[in-house]
């Protein structure tokens, strides 16, 4: 009897200490709801529990007034408008802005679900060649404008989509084999090149092998009707989306802008605060 109260207790322990965990993984996924007061109006956005690196990082940038007084220095129509240059507070007409960020480089939360539809925050970041992992600026983020896709445009899209990780791989595959590629071109000799090609190609099919990319049907859906941009998908981080003002955004997007995207007017967030 003893033994199973023992047991009993512990049980109890285990359950309570499993819930708190629970409640704690919870509160980490919970959503935060932020209002960008700007000179063009304001914009409500929420920020998703389940990309909490961005969250918090966001949160933290907003109560420090990172975001109050900087510009929407990037702006493209049908595309997007991208904001979160410090530097871009002081800057005067004419200065090239995009450089700089507030806080260190963020890990890549890529979640399946988040994509980028018309009305979703996604982090700037670095390109490719200097940047593999796909880190997010600490402080540069967009929001999503785009266009409406035609079904036969996404098919030819996913198919480029693939493309461009096969070239990858194979390009890393190949960098991998540099001495012995540079010996079979200093002999001349063709026939161990093509051999070498062919099984760096069916090593990367093998390795692709279903992690290729492929658009869901809520994307696809989404993009034949609401819009955004389906070529930025796995590349760079959505970590929230507008729910109010997307009337604004699409001011903004519509906005003149010289030769380096940004507008000729200054359009500024004012400031940024968090209401939920």
């Amino acid at each position: 009897m003893g033994r199973l109260v023992v047991a009993l207790a512990i049980c109890l322990c285990l359950s309570a200490a499993s819930y708190g965990l629970n409640k704690q993984n919870r509160m980490e996924e919970k959503d935060t709801v932020v209002l960008l007061h700007t000179t063009e109006g304001n914009i409500k956005i929420k920020l998703y529990g389940n990309t909490p690196i961005h969250r918090d990082n966001f949160v933290t940038h907003v109560k420090d007034g990172v975001y109050d007084s900087v510009l929407f220095h990037r702006v493209i129509n049908e595309f997007m408008i991208q904001a979160g240059d410090p530097s871009s507070k002081t800057a005067v007409s004419g200065t090239l802005l995009g450089a700089s960020s507030a806080g260190e480089e963020l890990t890549a939360e890529f979640v399946p679900e988040y994509f980028h539809k018309k009305g979703a925050i996604a982090a700037a970041r670095a390109s490719d060649a200097v940047n593999p992992e796909k880190k997010s600026s600490g402080s540069q983020f967009y929001i999503v404008t785009g266009k409406v896709y035609k079904a036969n445009e996404l098919v030819a899209m996913e198919k480029s989509m693939q493309n461009k990780q096969r070239q990858a791989v194979f390009g890393k595959l190949a960098e991998e084999h540099r001495t012995e590629i540079l010996n079979l071109r200093r002999t001349r000799d063709t026939l161990g090149l093509q051999a070498l090609q062919n099984e760096l190609i069916e090593k990367t099919e093998q390795l692709l092998a279903g992690k290729l990319f492929h658009f869901s049907p809520k994307q696809k859906e989404i993009y034949v009707t609401i819009g955004g941009t389906p070529f930025l998908d796995g590349d760079y981080t959505v970590f929230g989306e507008v729910v109010e003002g997307m009337d604004v955004v699409d001011k903004i997007q519509q906005a003149a802008t010289d030769r380096n995207d940004r507008p000729e007017k200054d359009i500024r967030i004012l400031k940024a605060e968090i209401v939920e």
